[in-house]
């Protein structure tokens, strides 16, 4: 520890926001960044705990107090090193991780955590601006090839631990991009897809084979994929989203939240959608149906399409704004959370279940929803009921944010064969392995719908599991 008593006296700084006003008018990331002597200070009020419940909150086992006081001592190379021995790409969650670690953080037990992932995020540009990220293909190769189904987070950690490992492996990705979610599920506002394009020109240097706009399961088919491959890791997500099957679903209007934000990042990459089918918030009641990250994202969105009004409800009641005694430290605490796009402006609301779609012409108008209130049964679970009063919102762009129930079944995992639990999710017989001989599962395919970082993590796993099975 470079200063025993920084935690003491040195208090947690934030990089925060660009201004509201000059960050609505683009899609350029709203986060700024701090000086380096401010990063280094900041990293120095790690206490290096006896028991550090940061690595024990984070699903890849950060080293956080390892890298964070070679950081506080200006070690920049050496922070990335430690870095990097768990976290294949902190460039991505540096960003876009919930950061479990900073809330399990003993400072954040004042609300004066350290900034872990923010020193996260610098520590990995450092490493990009310095030089230290190379590309280092492995020096011995071996003649078995491995097929990675997907290229978002889970796919790619994957595939970098079994390339590291020196197997032959393509990456097919059914889209235009690779990245998956990251690439077309996440706004630009959160994630410059030059980030991940950086990223993957290292991994294809490094021998990785990514194939883009392949469906396996119809352009390959599976099996053409289990001749010519010893082992198949699917990593295709949890792409089937929750739909909200009530009256009026049918009216024009209503979308899939990822049918917006897949579309809108597309066209920040250059792409040009023909005018009747491009989604747009410009000049509309727009009500997102979902509390959530992806909700969120929404709300962003729609605020840069200079939405008229913009309302954002969730069936469930509105947590509490600092500590719930319900989620204590070090646990993940269920709290209000404000994003930097509901900061831009939008109105939210809970305990609100939507009844029906109200619509004129074939389109929509209107929802119809119904307060709801949350009690606990004897056993301490929630139960939901009506409380009679209902009330219209008015809405002519309606965009349904409410998770994923789990992965498209049709296609590869139909085709291969494979085994789905009760959820609908890919099942693992073992940790990472499906019930079909030489197929390996990773991410949300088996856990359902989760985060970036247990996603990466999950992958790290696959690639473990997957050179045992080959023997190596």
């Amino acid at each position: 520890m470079g200063n025993p008593k920084a935690f003491l006296t040195v208090s947690r700084k934030e990089a925060g926001y660009r201004p509201v006003l000059e960050r609505i008018s683009d899609f350029g990331e709203v986060e700024q960044t701090l000086n380096s002597d401010d990063r280094i200070l900041q990293a120095s009020r790690c206490m290096e705990c006896g028991v550090p419940y940061c690595h024990w909150a984070c699903p890849l086992d950060n080293l956080m107090p390892e890298w964070q006081d070679s950081l506080s001592k200006g070690k920049w190379a050496e922070a990335y090193e430690r870095l990097t021995v768990t976290n294949n790409f902190p460039e991505f969650t540096g960003r876009i991780c919930p950061a479990l670690c900073e809330k399990s953080c003993v400072l954040s037990l004042n609300g004066e955590a350290v900034t872990i992932r923010e020193d996260e995020a610098a520590v990995a540009e450092r490493a990009f601006q310095e030089g230290y990220i190379k590309p280092r293909p492995p020096r011995k190769r071996s003649d078995k090839k491995v097929a990675v189904i997907g290229s978002g987070p889970a796919g790619l950690a994957a595939a970098d631990m079994l390339n590291r490992k020196g197997y032959n492996v393509t990456v097919f990705e059914k889209d235009e991009f690779i990245g998956g979610l990251l690439r077309l599920g996440i706004p630009d506002f959160k994630l410059n897809k030059e980030v991940i394009d950086r990223r993957i020109n290292i991994l294809r240097a490094e021998g990785i084979v990514f194939k883009t706009e392949v469906n396996v399961g119809v352009d390959v088919t599976a099996r053409q994929l289990l001749k010519e491959y010893n082992a198949v890791c699917l990593a295709i997500g949890a792409g089937k989203p929750r739909d909200l099957p009530v009256e009026g679903r049918e009216l024009k209007g209503i979308y899939f939240a990822l049918e917006l934000l897949q579309q809108q990042n597309r066209i920040v990459s250059g792409a040009l959608i023909p005018e009747e089918y491009k989604i747009s918030a410009k000049g509309k009641h727009v009500l997102v149906i979902g509390g959530g990250d992806t909700g969120s994202d929404c709300v962003g969105t729609s605020v840069r399409h200079r939405a008229k009004e913009i309302t954002q409800i969730e069936i469930l009641p509105q947590p509490p704004e600092h500590e719930n005694p319900d989620t204590p430290w070090p646990s993940y605490p269920n709290i209000m959370k404000t994003s930097s796009s509901h900061l831009e402006g939008c109105t939210r609301r809970w305990s609100l279940a939507t009844k029906r779609f109200i619509g004129d012409g074939g389109k929509v108008t209107g929802v119809e929803v119904a307060q709801v209130e949350w009690t606990k049964d004897s056993n301490g679970r929630p139960v939901m009921k009506e409380t009679g009063r209902t009330e219209q919102i008015k809405a002519d762009l309606v965009l349904l944010s409410m998770g994923f129930v789990h992965p498209v079944h049709e296609g590869l995992p139909d085709a291969l064969g494979v085994k789905y639990d009760s959820r609908g999710n890919v099942e693992s017989v073992a940790p990472n392995i499906t019930s079909v001989n030489n197929v390996f599962v990773a991410g949300d395919a088996t856990t359902g719908a989760s985060l970036v970082v247990r996603a990466i993590a999950s992958g790290r796993l696959a690639a473990q599991t997957i050179a045992s099975a080959l023997g190596e």
